[in-house]
Protein backbone atom coordinates (compact mmCIF):
# COMPACT_ATOMS: atom_id res chain seq x y z
CA UNK A 1 0.00 0.00 0.00
CA UNK A 2 1.48 3.36 -1.04
CA UNK A 3 2.03 6.09 1.51
CA UNK A 4 -0.41 8.97 1.35
CA UNK A 5 2.47 11.45 1.42
CA UNK A 6 0.95 14.32 -0.53
CA UNK A 7 -2.27 14.23 1.50
CA UNK A 8 -0.33 14.27 4.79
CA UNK A 9 1.94 17.10 3.58
CA UNK A 10 -1.05 19.05 2.28
CA UNK A 11 -2.79 18.85 5.67
CA UNK A 12 0.28 20.08 7.55
CA UNK A 13 0.70 22.93 5.03
CA UNK A 14 -2.96 23.87 5.38
CA UNK A 15 -2.58 24.05 9.16
CA UNK A 16 0.50 26.26 8.73
CA UNK A 17 -1.45 28.61 6.44
CA UNK A 18 -4.31 28.79 8.94
CA UNK A 19 -1.94 29.59 11.79
CA UNK A 20 -0.33 32.39 9.78
CA UNK A 21 -3.73 33.81 8.75
CA UNK A 22 -5.37 33.53 12.19
CA UNK A 23 -2.50 34.41 14.51
CA UNK A 24 0.20 36.04 12.38
CA UNK A 25 -0.82 39.62 13.13
CA UNK A 26 -1.36 39.19 16.88
CA UNK A 27 0.65 41.39 19.22
CA UNK A 28 2.66 39.91 22.10
CA UNK A 29 -0.10 40.84 24.57
CA UNK A 30 -2.62 38.88 22.51
CA UNK A 31 -0.34 35.87 21.98
CA UNK A 32 0.23 35.59 25.74
CA UNK A 33 -3.29 36.35 26.99
CA UNK A 34 -4.94 33.45 28.85
CA UNK A 35 -8.64 33.02 29.65
CA UNK A 36 -7.76 31.66 33.11
CA UNK A 37 -4.91 30.50 35.30
CA UNK A 38 -5.25 26.87 34.14
CA UNK A 39 -5.71 27.76 30.47
CA UNK A 40 -3.18 28.17 27.69
CA UNK A 41 -2.62 31.22 25.54
CA UNK A 42 -2.47 31.18 21.74
CA UNK A 43 1.33 31.25 21.96
CA UNK A 44 1.42 28.34 24.40
CA UNK A 45 -0.73 26.21 22.08
CA UNK A 46 1.76 26.77 19.25
CA UNK A 47 4.79 26.20 21.46
CA UNK A 48 3.28 22.91 22.69
CA UNK A 49 2.82 21.70 19.10
CA UNK A 50 6.45 22.43 18.24
CA UNK A 51 7.68 20.55 21.32
CA UNK A 52 5.36 17.59 20.76
CA UNK A 53 6.24 17.16 17.09
CA UNK A 54 9.97 17.41 17.79
CA UNK A 55 9.69 14.25 19.88
CA UNK A 56 9.23 12.36 16.59
CA UNK A 57 12.22 13.91 14.80
CA UNK A 58 14.77 11.24 15.87
CA UNK A 59 12.57 8.40 14.57
CA UNK A 60 11.89 10.23 11.31
CA UNK A 61 15.63 10.81 10.86
CA UNK A 62 16.38 7.12 11.50
CA UNK A 63 13.67 6.06 9.05
CA UNK A 64 15.06 8.39 6.38
CA UNK A 65 18.56 7.00 6.96
CA UNK A 66 17.32 3.40 6.82
CA UNK A 67 18.68 2.64 10.30
CA UNK A 68 15.42 2.33 12.21
CA UNK A 69 13.77 -1.04 12.94
CA UNK A 70 10.67 -1.96 14.91
CA UNK A 71 11.40 -3.23 18.40
CA UNK A 72 10.11 -6.62 19.55
CA UNK A 73 7.29 -4.89 21.41
CA UNK A 74 6.35 -2.84 18.35
CA UNK A 75 6.23 -5.99 16.20
CA UNK A 76 4.04 -7.93 18.63
CA UNK A 77 2.04 -5.27 20.48
CA UNK A 78 -1.67 -6.09 20.42
CA UNK A 79 -2.38 -2.36 20.79
CA UNK A 80 -1.05 -1.24 17.41
CA UNK A 81 -4.32 -1.89 15.59
CA UNK A 82 -6.62 -0.18 18.07
CA UNK A 83 -4.52 2.43 19.89
CA UNK A 84 -4.02 4.63 16.83
CA UNK A 85 -7.71 4.74 15.95
CA UNK A 86 -8.57 5.46 19.58
CA UNK A 87 -5.99 8.27 19.68
CA UNK A 88 -7.24 9.87 16.45
CA UNK A 89 -10.87 9.77 17.64
CA UNK A 90 -10.02 11.21 21.05
CA UNK A 91 -8.09 14.10 19.46
CA UNK A 92 -11.12 15.06 17.40
CA UNK A 93 -13.15 15.65 20.60
CA UNK A 94 -12.51 19.03 22.19
CA UNK A 95 -14.58 18.69 25.36
CA UNK A 96 -12.12 16.46 27.18
CA UNK A 97 -9.04 18.01 28.79
CA UNK A 98 -5.96 15.82 28.70
CA UNK A 99 -3.09 16.15 31.18
CA UNK A 100 0.00 17.23 29.24
CA UNK A 101 3.34 15.54 29.73
CA UNK A 102 5.56 17.89 31.75
CA UNK A 103 8.16 17.92 28.98
CA UNK A 104 5.53 19.26 26.54
CA UNK A 105 4.18 21.97 28.86
CA UNK A 106 4.94 25.39 27.35
CA UNK A 107 6.50 28.20 29.39
CA UNK A 108 4.13 30.86 30.70
CA UNK A 109 5.62 33.65 28.58
CA UNK A 110 6.02 33.07 24.84
CA UNK A 111 8.18 35.22 22.57
CA UNK A 112 6.19 37.15 19.94
CA UNK A 113 7.96 35.35 17.07
CA UNK A 114 6.08 32.13 17.89
CA UNK A 115 4.06 32.15 14.64
CA UNK A 116 7.23 32.43 12.55
CA UNK A 117 8.88 29.70 14.65
CA UNK A 118 5.84 27.49 14.13
CA UNK A 119 6.03 28.06 10.36
CA UNK A 120 9.73 27.15 10.28
CA UNK A 121 9.06 24.13 12.45
CA UNK A 122 6.30 22.92 10.12
CA UNK A 123 8.61 23.27 7.10
CA UNK A 124 11.26 21.17 8.85
CA UNK A 125 8.66 18.62 9.98
CA UNK A 126 7.29 18.28 6.46
CA UNK A 127 10.80 17.79 5.04
CA UNK A 128 11.49 15.03 7.56
CA UNK A 129 8.21 13.31 6.64
CA UNK A 130 9.00 13.62 2.92
CA UNK A 131 12.32 11.83 3.51
CA UNK A 132 10.38 8.75 4.72
CA UNK A 133 8.49 8.45 1.43
CA UNK A 134 10.19 5.15 0.54
CA UNK A 135 9.39 3.60 3.93
CA UNK A 136 6.18 1.56 4.20
CA UNK A 137 4.25 3.58 6.77
CA UNK A 138 1.94 0.63 7.42
CA UNK A 139 4.84 -1.62 8.45
CA UNK A 140 6.53 0.90 10.72
CA UNK A 141 5.13 0.83 14.24
CA UNK A 142 5.76 3.84 16.45
CA UNK A 143 5.71 3.96 20.23
CA UNK A 144 4.19 7.07 21.71
CA UNK A 145 6.91 9.23 23.29
CA UNK A 146 4.29 10.23 25.87
CA UNK A 147 2.67 6.87 26.78
CA UNK A 148 5.38 4.23 26.32
CA UNK A 149 2.96 1.27 26.15
CA UNK A 150 0.95 2.79 23.28
CA UNK A 151 1.92 1.68 19.78
CA UNK A 152 0.42 2.50 16.41
CA UNK A 153 1.27 2.26 12.74
CA UNK A 154 3.11 5.27 11.37
CA UNK A 155 0.33 5.86 8.82
CA UNK A 156 -2.13 6.31 11.70
CA UNK A 157 0.40 8.16 13.84
CA UNK A 158 0.78 10.87 11.20
CA UNK A 159 -3.00 11.30 11.10
CA UNK A 160 -2.93 11.58 14.91
CA UNK A 161 -0.27 14.31 14.68
CA UNK A 162 -2.43 16.21 12.20
CA UNK A 163 -5.45 15.90 14.50
CA UNK A 164 -3.32 16.97 17.46
CA UNK A 165 -2.35 20.14 15.62
CA UNK A 166 -5.96 20.82 14.59
CA UNK A 167 -7.13 20.32 18.18
CA UNK A 168 -4.74 22.93 19.55
CA UNK A 169 -5.44 25.37 16.72
CA UNK A 170 -9.14 25.13 17.63
CA UNK A 171 -8.15 25.72 21.25
CA UNK A 172 -6.15 28.82 20.26
CA UNK A 173 -9.11 30.16 18.27
CA UNK A 174 -11.37 29.68 21.30
CA UNK A 175 -8.91 31.78 23.33
CA UNK A 176 -9.38 34.63 20.84
CA UNK A 177 -13.18 34.27 21.10
CA UNK A 178 -13.17 34.49 24.91
CA UNK A 179 -14.52 37.60 26.62
CA UNK A 180 -11.61 39.77 27.70
CA UNK A 181 -9.29 38.84 24.83
CA UNK A 182 -7.39 42.05 24.02
CA UNK A 183 -8.50 43.52 20.74
CA UNK A 184 -6.07 44.95 18.20
CA UNK A 185 -7.34 48.45 18.92
CA UNK A 186 -6.68 48.08 22.66
CA UNK A 187 -3.23 46.65 21.98
CA UNK A 188 -2.34 49.51 19.60
CA UNK A 189 -3.54 52.16 22.05
CA UNK A 190 -1.66 50.46 24.88
CA UNK A 191 1.52 50.48 22.79
CA UNK A 192 0.96 54.16 21.87
CA UNK A 193 0.73 55.11 25.55
CA UNK A 194 4.08 53.49 26.40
Amino acid sequence: MANNLEEVVSQFQEITNEVKADFGKLASEQLNWKPGADSWSVGQCLDHLIKSNEEFFPELDQLAAGTRRNSLWQNWSPLSGIAGAFLVNSLKKDGQKVKTNQKMTPPSDIENDIVERFERHQEEFIQKIRKTENVDWNRVVLTSPFVKIMTYKMSVGLVALIEHEKRHIRQARRVMETDGFPTARLTQSAEASI
